[in-house]
């Protein structure tokens, strides 16, 4: 079945679809993907950086193409991603191995192991889904509470 006004699961992506459009940069499946992805990213330079033995060879040069994995993602990325999960039955841990197919591709291979080092799921969801909601609110598409939001 085809997603349209008709067959949405609410009418947020149905009827309202003209209004909420923009909020699917947002809270969409893809961009809960890029979200993840992104806190993976920055976890993994946050362990380059404190400095770890096992990564002093992680080249601080590397850390931008490491961020172009969240800030390029695309839709493809994101089909491979639901692709790899698809086999695992695991959406967090299909994030974790895109990342490590992305590292090899980059040269990083010897580091790939330490991609959700030390991680839960909960400890990706639990960050990255307020970090939406941050993103969204600097934005300007959330209303203020008024509490300095």
């Amino acid at each position: 079945m085809l997603l349209n006004k008709l067959t949405a699961i609410s009418p947020v992506d149905g009827r309202y679809r003209n209004q909420t459009e923009k909020l699917a940069d947002y809270f969409s499946e893809y961009a809960l993907i890029r979200y993840r992805i992104r806190v993976e990213v920055e976890y993994f330079i946050a362990l380059c950086e404190l400095p770890l033995p096992e990564l002093s060879g992680v080249e601080k040069s590397k850390f931008e193409a490491l961020r172009a994995l969240y800030l390029d993602f695309s839709e493809a990325d994101a089909l491979r991603v639901k692709e790899i999960e698809a086999t695992t039955n695991h959406d967090v841990k299909a994030i974790e191995y895109i990342l490590k197919e992305k590292m090899e591709a980059l040269g990083l291979s010897a580091y790939k192991e330490f991609v959700h080092f030390g991680l839960t799921s909960q400890d990706i969801n639990n960050t990255s889904i307020p970090l939406t909601i941050k993103v969204c609110a600097r934005g300007g598409l959330l209303p203020r509470s008024g509490r300095g939001a």
